[in-house]
């Protein structure tokens, strides 16, 4: 019979003797991931992840090289666009959302296990979509559907959290929690538009999740958590986040929808003559540089001297860089009547802005939980500046003209790199989730 794992109770001082901390269980347990909630939303989310990004970089290769091929029972590029923006996401939200929402509403946190079976729904329905890809459409869509149930049932957790809450504050926990249902409503809109088999029309539920669900909870969690973290790591800087600067970000978010319901509804986006190409363009400009100007004042600058700061600043900074692109992109279509920079904008946003992000803060949160140092080390720091490779190959694979012969081997190179990225930050981080604090306190 195997000796029971050794949690040591915490003493009245708060730190534990070096015996106490020499007799912890250092193995990897299933049990120890249900200690906490971040613990179980952040492993699940990673294991979509490596999945979902070792599979994109197989389909790249096999495209690109030819050398074997590959049965797709649904179009590579849906499968792909669904679970980056629908999959591992809503997991790393429950991950943050029921640690850090209870206390923004002053209610009790849920226990872990309240969330395991809507977390799980979501995991192992996300990882059957990539299965069924390549099997049955059947199959994919059945995991869909298992992996909208399991967000409703977050959903509906979370919204049952702020219902209890009698904080004076409630904007950004009722915002996420709006957001939220966007998405809910987004993949049942998609489950539907694929079982039909209209395309166009998933491909709009999807950019309608990007953003108005994961780009509305980014920005959200944004305006509240950087000016906070900036200001505590660096008191010379103050924590300014006006209300008006929220409203522009979901402003911006909402004139994003409207563009991807336009051009399904048959209203061409691009080259689309000066009028709409040219207002749409505009805007994003205009919201772009006010956005840079934003990561400047919440100290993008004074950042660069605390690595785990830089990583949230540079991510941000991303998300005015996209929308400078896509005005860029929008202003070139109206003087050549082409998609100038395609799909580079796009890429700006969700591996430049939201991976970014979420990479900064997943690691700033898993640090702080485990007992670990609140820092950037040299493997986060590492890891960091490859997704930013990443995201700058994917970028110039839209440029085929410029880099001659070289762009054929962009895209799958980016992918890889992904791939590669993900996977060594999923596995090292997933190690943690299994384990005791390093300190022996609880959580």
């Amino acid at each position: 019979m195997s000796a029971r794992p050794v949690i040591p109770v915490r003493p009245a001082s708060g730190k534990h003797s070096p015996e106490a901390l020499a007799a912890l269980d250092r193995r990897w347990r299933w049990q120890y991931v249900m200690l906490a909630p971040h613990r179980l939303g952040f492993l699940l989310g990673m294991a979509v992840l490596v999945a979902s990004g070792g599979w994109w970089a197989v389909v790249q290769l096999a495209r690109s090289t030819g050398w074997w091929g590959m049965y797709y029972a649904m179009s590579p590029t849906v499968v792909h666009s669904a679970v980056m923006v629908l999959g591992f996401i809503p997991l790393f939200f429950a991950g943050f959302l029921f640690t850090a929402g209870p206390k923004w509403l002053g209610v009790e946190p849920l226990p872990p296990q309240a969330l395991q079976w809507p977390l799980l729904a979501q995991a192992v329905g996300w990882l059957l979509w990539l299965v069924g890809a390549h099997w049955r459409i059947g199959a994919a869509l059945a995991g869909l559907a298992l992996a909208c149930a399991g967000l409703v049932w977050m959903t509906a957790l979370f919204w049952g959290r702020v219902r209890l809450s009698r904080a004076e504050d409630q904007l950004h926990a009722r915002v996420i929690a709006a957001g939220c249902g966007v998405g809910c409503l987004c993949m049942v809109g998609l489950g539907l538009s694929l079982a039909f088999g209209t395309h166009a029309l998933a491909r709009a539920f999807v950019f309608t999740g990007l953003w108005g669900f994961v780009v509305v909870v980014y920005v959200t969690v944004a305006h509240r958590m950087i000016p906070f973290f900036t200001s505590s790591a660096m008191p010379m800087v103050q924590a300014w986040r006006p209300f008006w600067v929220l409203w522009l970000m979901l402003g911006a978010a909402l004139m994003q929808v409207v563009a991807a319901w336009l051009e399904w509804a048959g209203v061409p986006v691009v080259g689309a003559g000066p009028p709409w190409t040219l207002v749409l363009g505009t805007l994003q400009l205009a919201v772009g540089g006010i956005l840079v100007w934003l990561a400047c004042v919440w100290g993008l600058v004074q950042s660069l001297k605390n690595r785990l700061l830089a990583m949230l600043h540079i991510g941000f900074l991303w998300l005015g860089m996209s929308f400078l692109l896509a005005g860029a992109s929008h202003w070139l279509a109206w003087r050549f009547g082409m998609a100038a920079l395609g799909l580079g904008p796009l890429h700006a946003l969700t591996m430049g802005c939201l991976a970014s992000l979420m990479l900064a803060m997943v690691t700033r949160v898993s640090c702080g939980h485990s007992g670990r140092a609140l820092v950037a080390d040299r493997t986060a720091w590492s890891l960091f500046w490859m997704l930013q490779a990443a995201t700058v190959l994917r970028i110039a694979a839209e440029l085929p003209g410029i880099f001659g012969m070289a762009w054929t081997w962009m895209l799958p190179a980016a992918a890889c790199l992904w791939a590669l990225t993900m996977g060594v930050w999923g596995l090292r981080l997933g190690g943690w989730y299994g384990r005791v604090r390093a300190d022996g306190r609880p959580g």
